[in-house]
């Protein structure tokens, strides 16, 4: 019984406690917020401006997450249409971010468009595409393994070098063509002319890897001659990108001297110092956070660098990979740990903000001749390039044209040039158009060809 009384004793206390500590403070604070605010004076203007503030805040929020939601679900959604078509779902990806701009949703759905993409949510949702970009730049980087040119090193210069040099020639030539009509006020035929060459010679090597494992073709003969060639074709466009867009944004002769001397420093210093310093290191094992970790802030430092240097911090995140890529451990953490969150939730963002860009009334009927000229001079000065250049090297004939078949992928990183040189003027808005269906085009030619080309050679044997 004396513990039964305890126990009792107990639970009396513990209510009591519970009532004067909890309970009777809670009803207090329901009867003051009740019935003391009726004797105090009305708020002042601003608190009400605050409020305002933060409804409007909320309100922006909820636009985000539902763009975010509807672009995710059409990107995925087209990624797997296409994967089931037996393309790569990024194709589909890219696609579903065209569709959502004024060139598709907003011709057919004007008011929806307009409402679920309002002008003034465009700053915002650009900023986090490029942050998408930034950190698939670093992934692509870091996938660029220069390792891979050992015993092909002289095959992969000439052939990645000739697969760039001729259709940039040819994109010069067609330059000539374009000018007039397409070339932007205050552009320079020089500037449109060099970037109208650098944008037909691109290939896309993240997404070329991505085709060879569908296929099965990574670790064959094939494969990997591709592989080499892309990651030094890549490189070398890139560095050459860096070198247009440094004179490009440069303020005289004097300037543009000094932004080129800058971006090659920048350059020597990443491939001589710092690359070869990671490839010294070892990731100690629960020490993966910090390593990332260093790895994003270096990518922002030399984002932000190559931002102040004039050429652009989408240099500086992929140069940031590039460095990265010569420590395997590194590498592979990045691909694993960043590759997911920028391709599946950032990536699909840029899509659509490429599709926003692009506007209604940007291609026209009398546009469609073009189109199929610029894919033609594209794909032609990749093949030829690519074939003949295989080809002198002793490559067999039908490997020669499929080397020159996924040379011709440009995918991605296309899109990544092509809006870069959107940012700075050197195209106008139908030019933009063309290009970026060249793009998808061009990418999209790239499963079928090879299967007629495999098709095409099993019966010349």
């Amino acid at each position: 019984m004396d513990a039964e009384a305890h126990r009792s004793a107990s639970r009396r206390h513990w209510l009591l406690l519970y009532l004067g500590l909890a309970a009777v403070p809670m009803l207090g604070a329901l009867y003051l917020a009740r019935h003391a605010g009726m004797e105090l004076p009305a708020p002042v203007q601003h608190v009400t401006q605050a409020a305002s503030s933060a409804l409007h805040s909320s309100s922006t929020l909820g636009l985000f997450l539902l763009q975010l939601l509807v672009l995710l679900l059409v990107a995925k959604g087209m990624g797997r249409l296409l994967r089931w078509l037996g393309q790569p779902a990024v194709i589909g990806e890219m696609a579903a971010g065209l569709m959502m701009g004024p060139l598709l949703f907003g011709a057919v759905f004007p008011h929806a468009q307009a409402a679920l993409f309002p002008p003034s949510s465009l700053g915002p949702l650009g900023l986090i595409s490029q942050l998408g970009v930034l950190m698939f730049l670093l992934v692509a980087g870091a996938e660029l393994d220069l390792g891979r040119l050992r015993g092909r090193r002289r095959f992969a210069i000439a052939v990645s070098h000739a697969g760039i040099a001729i259709p940039f020639f040819l994109g010069v030539l067609l330059a000539i063509y374009l000018y007039p009509a397409h070339g932007p006020a205050g552009v320079g035929f020089a500037p449109f002319a060099l970037f109208v060459g650098i944008s037909l010679s691109i290939t896309a090597f993240p997404v070329l890897l991505r085709i060879l494992a569908d296929r099965d073709m990574t670790h064959g003969p094939l494969g990997q001659t591709a592989i080499a060639c892309a990651a030094l074709g890549d490189a070398t466009a890139w560095c050459l990108l860096a070198l247009i867009v440094a004179a490009t944004q440069a303020v005289g002769w004097g300037a543009a001297g000094m932004n080129l001397v800058c971006a090659a420093v920048f350059i020597v210093v990443m491939l001589c110092a710092v690359r070869p310093w990671f490839a010294r290191q070892t990731i100690a094992a629960g020490r993966e956070g910090a390593w990332l970790l260093g790895m994003l802030l270096l990518t922002l430092a030399s984002a932000l660098l190559t931002e102040y240097l004039g050429i652009h911090a989408l240099f500086g995140a992929f140069a940031a990979g590039v460095a990265a890529s010569s420590n395997v451990q590194l590498r592979e953490l990045i691909i694993s740990k960043v590759e997911p969150l920028a391709g599946t939730l950032l990536l699909p963002l840029f899509f659509a903000m490429t599709g926003l860009r692009l506007r209604g009334d940007a291609l026209q009927v009398d546009d469609l001749w073009l189109c199929l000229l610029v894919i033609a001079v594209a794909t032609v000065g990749k093949l030829l390039g690519t074939f003949a250049a295989a080809r002198s090297a002793g490559m067999p004939a039908t490997d020669a044209m499929r080397l020159g078949v996924l040379m011709n992928t440009r995918g991605l990183m296309e899109l990544i040039v092509l809006n870069l040189g959107y940012e700075l003027g050197l195209l106008d808005d139908r030019l933009f158009a063309v290009l970026v269906i060249m793009a998808l085009v061009t990418t999209a030619m790239t499963g079928p060809l090879l299967s007629w080309s495999g098709r095409w050679q099993h019966r010349t044997r």
